[in-house]
């Protein structure tokens, strides 16, 4: 059965995740680790590269499903003829090693259920061998292996390098299912209790909801939003993946399919205000951590994006046994655009550790030396044209938003300074930097016959992150700059009300072939900019219409197809949500553009 990706959701226990479709199937789940290689990999192939179905007898989509209120723990219900039954799905905290589990409930009538479940280590190339060993049904192959516990009333047998599981649930009656991952070295990992696993869940889920200081409209949405963060957090570092899947297409069929399980700078703004503006300090503590320890050493081999403990090798690689989703090739483990000159990561991380000084979160002296060193660097780098905050993979430009964000380095570490008056730093030549960068893009990247900033000095091609310029305070709100670009953009990159991060028309800008969806970040940006420069009403109405393109559980991917009606890209994606959380707290829960047009520099 061919699923959409907004048919998935999401569950996780904070080191990993899995897929689940409207079917009943783990089409996509990878261990121990967000970024190992898969054990169901039927998302990006075909169902013998690994997945596990549970469902009726027969039966497709599920009749509704939703999370458990404040929790990550899935509950999807079928209607039969024959009954109803609800499958609860969820991956609980691990202690040593990752369960993934599932509940069967009979609501109604007899039902006959049937499971599938095909283990394919190695992103579905590798059958593991079966056997039974004490009452389990254990696959092995390599360094993995898995082990599946069930309750005795199911009847299972090995066939074709898989399981298959038959019985009946009556109204009242559960089947509980356990699927647990371990080293294949080691002995059997201890059997959990699945029911008092899932009161757990649902609790330790739910009292982390309740914490969220966020009280305007649509806080479902934003709640929702947070956990999503929170799913994708490794929380052995605190790093956050940028999404927990490889290779979604941005275009159906087409080569734009990257790998997304990884830690990228320029999320950290974004994540950390989120986190801290919804009350959560103790992930934000933990993410800024993650961040220092992670950006350490040179400064002029900073990287846009680390491994889940601050790797900073992620080649990349073809799995070429994999078709693809709906045949969009190559998939792609690793990420060659880790070896990019994207010169705004800078900016990123001197806002960042900015902003977490002045939330409050304890000032860290060994941090200010870093931050130090990266300015140092920057004051020689930043004038260097570079490829970019899109990865683009063609020529490299004076981009404009790389010197914009050049420009919020020097900003940041001179208030820093300010509000720290005994720090040392050369706060001086940091004021100086800050005026020529400022003096030369708005000399350079502002095009006066349209009255738009472009994408880079000379250009006449658009960028919807120009619409950041008065979020990040380097012109007011006010200034007819601002409000001609937000025109402009809004104009030239408009697909159905949505916006494109740029024009893809003949690859000339990030040199690949063909084309993509709208950005659903950049779409917030508008959202944003629209409610700062005053047009409070088309700013919700956009916001209303952002929320609406949520799937049934609330979750968004990178990118929407509105001429298909379908979601592309990799899935739940970080950005978006961020984006979500900070365009209501831009609507709902910071001052409007009365108060915020006094603000930035002119």
């Amino acid at each position: 059965m061919t699923h959409g990706i907004e048919d998935y959701a999401l569950i996780g226990d904070h080191q990993s995740a899995a897929l689940v479709s409207t079917s009943g199937s783990v089409d996509w789940l990878c261990l121990p680790r967000f970024d190992s290689p898969a054990c169901f990999a039927a998302l990006l192939g075909q169902e013998d590269n690994g997945h596990w179905r549970l469902a009726p007898e027969g039966a497709g989509s599920c009749t509704r499903r939703a999370y458990a209120p404040g929790s990550l723990v899935l509950e999807s219900v079928w209607e039969t003829p024959e009954g109803a039954v609800k499958v609860t799905d969820f991956m609980p905290q691990r202690d040593r090693v990752p369960d993934l589990i599932r509940i069967v409930t009979g609501l109604s009538g007899e039902v006959a259920m049937t499971g599938e479940l095909r283990l394919r280590f190695d992103y579905g190339r590798v059958r593991p061998w079966m056997r039974e060993v004490d009452g389990s049904l254990v696959a092995v192959a390599g360094p993995d292996s898995a082990w599946l516990r069930h309750d005795p009333q199911v009847d299972t047998v090995v066939h074709d390098f898989g399981i298959r599981s038959d019985f009946t649930v009556r109204a009242g009656e559960e089947r509980a299912f356990v699927l647990t991952w371990a080293p294949s070295h080691e002995s059997a990992p201890s059997a959990v209790d699945p029911r008092e696993s899932l009161a757990t869940s649902l609790a330790d889920w739910q009292a982390w909801s309740d914490r969220c200081r966020y009280r305007g409209p649509h806080r479902e949405a934003v709640v929702r939003s947070l956990l999503t963060l929170k799913a994708l957090t490794y929380e052995p570092t605190g790093g956050i993946v940028a999404a927990p899947t490889t290779s979604l297409p941005e275009e159906l069929g087409g080569v734009r399919n990257w790998d997304y399980r990884f830690s990228w700078l320029r999320d950290s703004a974004l994540t950390l205000g989120a986190l801290l503006s919804a009350g959560y300090q103790e992930e934000a503590q933990a993410w800024r951590d993650w961040l220092l320890r992670a950006v350490a050493g040179d400064p002029a081999d900073l990287q846009i994006m680390y491994g889940l403990s601050g790797e900073r090798r992620l080649p990349e690689t073809e799995l070429t046994w994999l078709s693809g989703y709906e045949k969009s090739r190559p998939v792609r483990a690793g990420n060659a655009a880790v070896d990019q000159l994207q010169l705004d990561v800078y900016g990123e991380v001197m806002d960042t550790l900015h902003t977490a000084d002045a939330a409050g979160l304890q000032f860290e002296p060994e941090a200010w030396k870093l931050q130090r060193a990266l300015m140092e660097h920057l004051e020689s780098a930043w004038s260097d044209p570079d490829d970019g905050l899109w990865e683009v993979r063609g020529p490299r430009r004076h981009f404009t938003h790389s010197k914009v964000m050049a420009w919020v380095a020097a900003d940041r570490a001179v208030r820093t300074m300010e509000a720290h008056p005994g720090l040392p730093g050369e706060v001086g030549r940091w004021q100086e930097l800050r005026e020529t960068i400022h003096r030369e893009v708005c000399a350079r990247a502002f095009d006066e016959e349209r009255g738009t900033f472009t994408q880079s000095y000379g250009s006449r091609e658009l960028d919807a992150a120009t619409l950041l310029i008065p979020r990040v305070g380097f012109l007011p709100a006010s200034d007819p700059r601002v409000r001609g670009t937000v025109d402009t953009v809004r104009r030239e990159l408009d697909e159905d009300g949505l916006i494109r991060r740029y024009s893809t028309d003949g690859g000339t800008v990030d040199g690949l072939p063909g084309t993509e969806g709208t950005f659903l970040a950049c779409s917030f940006w508008l959202a944003d900019a629209l409610h700062l420069t005053g047009r409070r009403t088309e700013a919700r109405d956009l916001f209303d219409r952002l929320l609406d393109l949520r799937n049934d559980v609330g979750l968004l991917a990178e990118e929407y197809d509105p001429k298909a009606a379908r979601q592309l890209g990799n899935f739940p994606q970080a950005f978006s949500h961020l984006g979500l959380i900070g365009t209501a707290y831009t609507l709902f829960g910071r001052p409007g553009p009365e108060e915020a047009a006094g603000g930035g520099r002119g």
